[in-house]
């Protein structure tokens, strides 16, 4: 047993470790990617020379940062067959699906445009390395939507039945899948925060210039554009966020509980707006979550059902298996204690499936897989030592959250400002600007603590589950010794980050060579 949880911990500190140093260069490639096609078309239509070196200088960014984003991305998806090879058996006719298209489709597309983009200035038509330019950052996004459709399922699994004759999962409806409430609300979540980093890294670079006295008008002219992207990324995402909030509180609400430290949830149900969580409290005993906190009335019923009358379930609740309706009345839904009980029923239902099957006795066969279908749903967890298993990691979950939402609202305000003051620079003052220039510097990787806050809420929220539900971690792990998964976790952690230092010290090396090159 020992070993097996060293092998579930250490496959998940190494899938981690690959999806964080890879987002770091994800949301970078999609917001830089429209960001560079705008300015592109501006170019294109006022026929600027200026127009032209501000595109090219933004490409060679966004270049250096899809070719190290590449590298990490590959390696994140031959993991699930290296460390997670029960997962890929379970659900690999489903879960292979959207990876296989965005590797044929999506990722083919964007590697082939990308060389008219970058080699192709003096061998095409300007029209004809705009669309390329577009069908570059468009490919790009097309890559997010399967990779986000593949999460998706795994944060709520459909259009799918298992067949306990081959012991698989296998897909029913594609497009169940792909067009999931779960996955519409991820895909759009993550791209609209993808464009606003996008344009809160060029705000930021033009930030350093200007503070640098360098390419001023270049630097006006990118901001105008970073700004607008960026603007547009953080009100829609925002957006975007209260619709993840109802799909989560509907079809993930231990997650949701998990997110506001709610244990004993109500009707009228506050949400909190700053709390310290107390670090005694359990789902098993009866202490109070917070030290301290401030709530909003009616805050997380409006936010997780649009009702601020409505009830909103506690971790407490969901595993006992209590709700109310919209009268307040007692409405009993089914414990965790029931669901590990169904689990395991449908594991011995298994069991005789086999037996029925090796008999070749037909009737038997069709009664069982009925049987087995009706509570397969509780399947993962009959795999469960206890119901307070399926709590995910409380402070974590909540903190993470808080935080990426905080920084969200800075950023509407911070992305507002720097709109107002590329439109009406008399307003900052000389001695002010500096202070500026360092606060636009710092809310670089400020946004990326948001977006990798978001993630972990995301991923870790959704524990102890590869498959919301249906399979746990200690259930998808390849059968692998663990110190072999220590041995490739520290190659990768001194790979990524070599990797990471490389992009950033090329990323800077070019700014500041470029900007000098640059004449306004």
């Amino acid at each position: 047993m020992q070993e097996l949880t060293q092998v579930v911990d250490w496959s998940r500190a190494q899938f981690a470790l690959t999806a964080i140093y890879h987002w770091l260069f994800v949301p970078l490639t999609l917001g830089l990617g429209v960001i560079v096609a705008i300015m592109e078309t501006i170019y294109l239509r006022t026929r600027s020379e200026k127009w032209l070196s501000t595109t090219k200088f933004w490409m060679t960014i966004f270049g250096v940062n899809f070719a190290i984003g590449v590298a990490t991305g590959i390696i994140l998806e031959f993991e699930f067959g290296t460390n997670w090879s029960n997962y890929s058996w379970f659900v690999g006719d489903i879960f292979g699906a959207p990876l296989a298209i965005e590797g044929i489709l999506a990722f083919f597309m964007e590697s082939t445009f990308i060389a008219v983009m970058f080699f192709g200035w003096k061998k095409v038509g300007p029209k004809f390395h705009l669309a390329a330019t577009w069908l570059t950052a468009i490919g790009a996004t097309l890559s997010a939507l399967w990779i986000l459709v593949a999460n998706a399922w795994m944060q709520y699994p459909t259009g799918c039945e298992f067949n306990p004759a081959t012991m698989r999962n296998e897909m029913t409806s594609f497009w169940a899948v792909a067009l999931s409430p779960m996955a519409v609300s991820k895909f759009f979540h993550t791209v609209f925060s993808a464009w606003t980093l996008g344009g809160v890294f060029v705000v930021g670079v033009c930030g350093w210039m200007l503070l640098r006295g360098r390419a001023v008008e270049h630097s006006q002219r990118s901001l105008k554009v970073g700004a607008w992207v960026g603007l547009v990324g953080i009100v829609l995402t925002s957006v975007t966020g209260d619709t993840s909030a109802v799909t989560v509180a509907k079809y993930q609400p231990m997650k949701l509980a998990a997110m506001e430290g709610l244990y004993q949830g109500s009707q009228d149900q506050a949400i909190v707006a700053f709390g310290i969580l107390n670090p005694s409290k359990t789902a098993e005993n009866d202490d109070k979550p917070f030290l301290f906190d401030i709530s909003i009335p009616y805050g997380l019923s409006l936010l997780a059902t649009h009702n601020p009358h409505a009830f909103v379930p506690g971790i407490q609740d969901i595993i006992a298996g209590k709700a109310l309706d919209e009268h307040g009345a007692e409405v009993n839904t089914v414990s965790y204690a029931e669901r590990m009980e169904r689990g395991k029923r449908v594991q011995e239902l298994l069991a005789q499936y086999d037996a029925a099957q090796r008999s070749a006795d037909v009737a038997r066969l069709d009664s069982l897989k009925s049987a087995i279908n009706a509570d397969f749903k509780y399947f993962g967890y009959a795999y469960l030592d206890k119901p307070e298993e399926a709590v995910p990691n409380v402070p974590l979950t909540f903190y993470t959250f808080h935080f990426m939402v905080t920084v969200g609202g800075y950023l509407v305000v911070f992305l507002l400002l720097a709109l107002l003051l590329v439109y009406k620079p008399q307003l900052l003052k000389p001695r002010l600007a500096p202070w500026w220039y360092w606060l636009s510097i710092i809310t670089i990787p400020l946004t990326y603590l948001c977006s990798a806050s978001g993630w972990i809420v995301a991923e870790v929220g959704r524990q102890p589950w590869t498959i919301q539900g249906l399979m746990p971690n200690k259930v998808a792990v390849s059968a692998l010794n663990a110190t072999s998964i220590q041995v490739t976790f520290w190659i990768f952690a001194v790979l990524f980050t070599a990797l990471l230092i490389a992009d950033v010290s090329i990323i800077c090396r070019q700014i500041a060579l470029k900007s000098k090159e640059i004449n306004d």
